[in-house]
């Protein structure tokens, strides 16, 4: 199995819109309840920044889906710290992709001068969990009863490695 990540550009946004709205539309691992127009993607997604880093994921040359760190938050204090995220196709998980996309992601951030990296995951989702587990994340937050969707009231968990 050949991995190989590649940035993403403004004309992958439709085949990232199509991997993210299968999440929206068929599980808890995201908040959006409707599928999402690709302005809003570029809310979270960039495209060409210097410093947060949005990739295809490629087995084989197929896009098998897509990973990003993003700021954690606006203001400059948390400039050391990104957010981590991985999406891939529902038949790609369970490969091993996750675990190379994450790592290829903290290379990615340390070399960006990140410090610290936090993954945000709905409290259900133990293949998540356990993959950042695993990855010598630890638990930092879990907030209590935050959202809901699919008329169950969800959790959502922080964990976070400095790197």
């Amino acid at each position: 199995m050949n991995i190989e990540f590649e940035e993403i550009k403004d004309e992958d946004l439709g085949e990232v819109k199509e991997i993210y709205d299968w999440y929206v539309a068929h599980t808890t691992a995201t908040f959006h309840t409707e599928p999402v127009e690709i302005a809003q993607l570029k809310e979270f997604i960039h495209v060409g920044h210097p410093k947060y880093k949005s990739y295809l994921i490629r087995v084989d040359k197929e896009i098998t889906g897509y990973c990003y760190v993003s700021s954690h938050k606006s203001r400059q204090a948390y400039d050391r710290t990104g957010e981590i995220t991985i999406y891939l196709k529902p038949d790609s998980r369970k490969k091993g992709i996750g675990k190379v996309a994450l790592n290829y992601l903290e290379t990615i951030a340390k070399g960006k001068g990140l410090k610290n990296l936090i993954g945000v995951i709905t409290g259900d989702n133990a293949e998540s969990i356990a993959l950042f587990e695993r990855s010598g994340y630890v638990k930092c937050a879990h907030f209590r009863n935050v959202g809901e969707k699919f008329n169950r009231v969800l959790d959502v968990v922080a964990y976070q490695k400095e790197i």
